[in-house]
């Protein structure tokens, strides 16, 4: 196969996305016998035997909560007292005693509202003879969101908006929502004590600390209501905030609002983690991918995708040009990064990070022969739109321009969609039910690479 193919990249791509597969990583990390149910993954191990157990309740939510949640039905069984998880929109419904509610994102709605307090509520039931399972996905943060006294669901998602605008990083807009919630923060496992309860993460954040991922409803939080405050300062967004929002956040910080959980609580006491899958895992397989097909030399870069997306895509290219100046031209070269980049939006264009990234790597790849690159989310859905990203190919400005566009000015209105949608070179995988952030290809082909 022609290794500069939309197909070839397409399928390195999809074996990423299929090795974070939830339903076939919860049914190996959770194990059920006639005598109890084993939880072992990644070094952490825990055993619970039915006759010690009183209930058993499933809760959760994000991108891959449906697949998440079924996975752990067939594990269970009739076992399951009652369940209720986040789910993208069209993955809502029944399953036996779990249900499914339709939520947000990436900003919240009322389904995540629903969703977030109908958990609360069941988990104050759950006592100390009781086994709570949490399955949390990327994608959980805005599909699980209760509100603090004052603050109304409308103006928490201005101020998201603000966020994501803003190009302020994951970490960053967790650590306001975190102090802009009732359930972030360690606060689910504080409803759930003395419970125990099993958290099964599928990791969509650097380091995959579990404190970040779907903003920790299950872990201890060491930000506080300041550093919120900081983090809308530092992107000139407190001004604009909501007077509700600045101040709760205030109330916080000087002390008059409880803060978050921290390390040493005893809520946390009965919780065990364990971290499925992550975007390593991802480009681990895409690896292994490209190295069956005999690619001669496979470079993987975790972490690579982070800050401006633009900043970002170019640098991914001056990168596959330092590899291809280092290595014989008679080799087919694969770049692999991960991670998640970000979008100061100044323009009023339609895309998402992962197209953006493409497009300026088209721009940084102009007139260059033997090169592409692909950039998508393992999500499916990149920003607000039907992409899960896009392509760039050393002719991708040349065909764009032909048809009257300029790549630059669409760049500069943050409108990437509109450009590669009108070119074909728009990545299309329709919702994945996974998510561990987003995963770039980039080939060289044999034969020597360089400027037209």
């Amino acid at each position: 196969m022609n290794p500069l193919a939309k197909k070839y990249l397409e399928r390195l791509f999809q074996a990423a996305v299929a090795a974070v597969n939830p339903d076939a990583l919860v049914r190996k990390a959770l194990r059920s016998t006639d005598d109890g149910l084993s939880l072992q993954c990644g070094g952490v191990s825990a055993t619970a035997r039915w006759n010690e157990l009183r209930n058993l309740y499933v809760v959760g939510g994000g991108k891959a909560a449906r697949g998440m949640g079924e996975a752990a039905a067939r594990v269970l069984g009739e076992r399951v007292t009652a369940g209720i998880l986040a789910v993208p929109r069209g993955a809502g419904g029944e399953d036996g005693t779990i249900r499914y509610i339709e939520a947000g994102h990436p900003i919240p709605d009322e389904g995540s509202r629903a969703a977030a307090w109908r958990i609360m509520d069941l988990l104050s039931w759950a006592g100390e003879d009781d086994l709570v399972i949490a399955l949390l996905s990327g994608g959980g943060s805005a599909m699980l969101s209760a509100t603090p006294e004052g603050v109304s669901i409308g103006e928490k998602e201005r101020v998201l908006r603000f966020l994501f605008h803003s190009g302020a990083d994951v970490g960053e807009v967790n650590t306001v929502r975190r102090h802009l919630s009732l359930v972030k923060g360690g606060r689910m496992a504080e409803a759930a004590s003395p419970a125990r309860v099993w958290v099964l993460l599928l990791s969509d954040v650097p380091g995959d600390d579990p404190a970040v991922v779907a903003s920790g409803p299950f872990s201890p939080d060491k930000t506080t209501y300041q550093e919120a405050l900081t983090v809308l300062a530092r992107h000139g967004i407190l001004p604009k905030v909501p007077d509700s929002v600045r101040v709760h956040l205030e109330s916080g910080a000087a002390g008059k609002v409880p803060e978050t959980l921290k390390p040493g609580n005893p809520a946390f006491g009965g919780v065990t983690e364990a971290v499925l899958a992550s975007n390593r895992t991802a480009l681990e397989a895409a690896a292994e991918a490209a190295r069956s097909d005999r690619a001669a030399m496979v470079r993987t870069l975790p972490g690579f995708l982070r800050g401006e997306a633009r900043n970002c895509g170019r640098a991914f290219v001056s990168e596959m040009g330092k590899v291809s100046e280092r290595t014989s031209p008679g080799q087919t070269i694969l770049l692999l990064a991960g991670g998640e980049t970000t979008v100061t939006v100044v323009g009023k264009g339609k895309g998402g990070r992962c197209q953006e990234f493409a497009l300026a790597a088209a721009i940084a790849l102009d007139g260059v022969e033997g090169m592409a690159v692909l950039c998508g989310t393992t999500g499916g859905i990149d920003g607000v739109t039907d992409a899960a990203g896009g392509f760039a190919y050393g002719n991708t400005c040349v065909r764009a321009r032909t048809l009257g566009f300029s790549p630059r000015a669409h760049l500069d209105d943050n409108d990437s969609y509109s450009l590669l949608s009108q070119i074909d070179e728009l990545l299309r995988t329709g919702p994945t039910g996974t998510n561990v952030a987003d995963i770039a290809v980039g080939v060289i082909a044999p034969g020597r690479q360089g400027k037209r």
